[in-house]
């Protein structure tokens, strides 16, 4: 199987978001003809204030962004496990930050609610309170492509072990996380959690980011990007450098048998967890 992780600056303009990440899921289609198409975090708008995030997001199924992939997935015949979208909730004043996933069909094949909420204030001192426009979710998702069983997670659910080893109890043989990390936060902790997170369920990891500035409250923010792909040993693959643009890894069946057989954790796990 091969996947490509297409990785966007998106800003509040959603029509020009979207033309942008569809014209590099078409070059990645034309060049490397991938299996499996993922988009970063909130691929279809991002930035502005609270108040301007609540107002754009649409319902799901019935807004743009979803739309896009659907069509997508299905004229090309791929998979586009749609990064994260901002989905409207009926009668709350607050988003769900959602992933979205598309069968060569178009069908919808798994939707995963992100769980874990960025509330934090970064070493700089910007603070960020998503749970006060986002609304978590409580279930995991997974679905299937050519035989292999894929798990989802959003961002920062990179940092609870736990979430990935219930899907690695799920059995997974890919774990997809599309991501706007921080560039602050970034530059120290994304490579080394995306490896840890490959060893411990000895699966495919596949984080595939955002990068850039935005405006958000009227502050200039970063992401970091450097959308990669980890291999069930832990070794990077595949790896994107700065800037807009996309990235193929394949994702070999004998490589996740291998690190499996090597070390038979799943055999020697005593501890229950979640």
């Amino acid at each position: 199987m091969k996947i490509s992780l297409v990785q966007t600056n998106p800003q509040t303009d959603r029509p020009e978001n979207l033309r942008v990440a569809q014209a590099l899921m078409e070059q990645a289609i034309r060049t490397d003809g991938p299996d499996l198409i993922v988009l970063p975090e909130y691929f279809e708008y991002f930035g502005g204030s609270m108040a301007d995030k609540i107002a754009a997001a649409e319902p799901a199924p019935g807004g743009a962004a979803y739309a896009m992939a659907q069509s997508f997935a299905k004229a090309n015949r791929v998979f586009v496990h749609a990064g994260s979208m901002m989905e409207r909730i009926a009668g709350e004043n607050r988003i769900y930050n959602t992933t979205v996933v598309f069968d060569r069909e178009g069908r919808e094949v798994a939707r995963y609610r992100k769980i874990h909420m960025f509330d934090i204030v970064a070493p700089d001192g910007t603070a960020y309170k998503e749970s006060a426009s986002v609304k978590p979710g409580e279930d995991l998702a997974t679905y299937e492509v050519g035989g292999l069983k894929v798990g989802c997670a959003i961002c920062y659910d990179i940092r609870f072990a736990e979430l990935f080893l219930a899907l690695a109890r799920d059995k997974v043989d890919v774990i997809v996380l599309p991501a706007a990390f921080t560039l602050q936060t970034g530059k120290d902790h994304w490579e080394v959690l995306a490896r840890a997170r490959a060893i411990e369920t000895q699966t495919y990891f596949a984080a595939c980011g955002q990068w850039g500035a935005h405006s958000a409250n009227g502050e200039r923010r970063h992401t970091y990007g450097h959308s990669l792909v980890c291999d069930p040993w832990g070794h990077v693959v595949a790896r994107a450098s700065d800037g807009v643009g996309f990235i193929t890894a394949r994702v070999d069946k004998q490589q996740i048998d291998r690190a499996r057989s090597l070390i038979p954790m799943t055999d020697h796990r005593r501890l229950a967890c979640g």
